[in-house]
């Protein structure tokens, strides 16, 4: 059902800001996405085998903005039990700016990946998709609508006091993601 080509998902994910630093979930394990009649979940060690090389962290999958990557070590991933965690140093440019000004304020719609499937990667029932080996090429900061709405944002400086206000985004980008699927 895909066609060889860089598959992208994008998620409300839990991230938080300290100085210069993301930190986070790019992906949530058994999160459930509704792509057009297509529902998809990330199994555990999805992400496992495709860590080593080196991946990028970009602004909303735009290649002419790079925030990190691996190879430099500005990009730290690593997989645990939730999902696919991420640190990263924002850089001393434009993207990273308004990525951290975003941030502070709460406004940023997610995190997102892009990837192709490792061989034997993925098992389909019906129309149920589960990923279970991806290789993973990049990590995006996204400032829109989230393919894998059950997961939160939120900034590490407040937690408390933008906990409200991340039940709220949930809510509403539940609410979209019902009214577009």
């Amino acid at each position: 059902m895909h066609g060889g080509g860089i598959e992208r998902r994008a998620a409300a994910i839990e991230v938080r800001a300290s100085g210069r630093r993301l930190e986070g979930y790019a992906a949530v394990f058994g999160s459930e996405a509704k792509i057009g009649r297509v529902r998809e979940t990330i199994a555990p060690g999805a992400f496992s085998g495709g860590l080593s090389g080196d991946v990028l962290a970009l602004l909303d999958h735009d290649p002419a903005k790079v925030l990190g990557r691996t190879r430099s070590g500005s990009l730290r991933l690593s997989e645990d039990a939730k999902g696919l965690a991420f640190s990263l140093d924002l850089p001393e440019t434009q993207a990273g700016a308004d990525v951290l000004a975003l941030a502070t304020r709460g406004d940023l719609g997610g995190m997102s990946f892009g990837f192709t499937i490792a061989e034997g990667g993925e098992r389909w029932q019906g129309e149920r998709r589960t990923l279970k080996r991806v290789n993973l090429h990049e990590i995006s900061v996204v400032s829109a609508w989230p393919a894998y709405p059950d997961t939160s944002l939120a900034l590490r400086a407040m937690p408390g006091l933008l906990e409200r206000e991340r039940r709220q985004r949930a809510l509403v980008l539940a609410e979209v993601a019902r009214a577009i699927g």
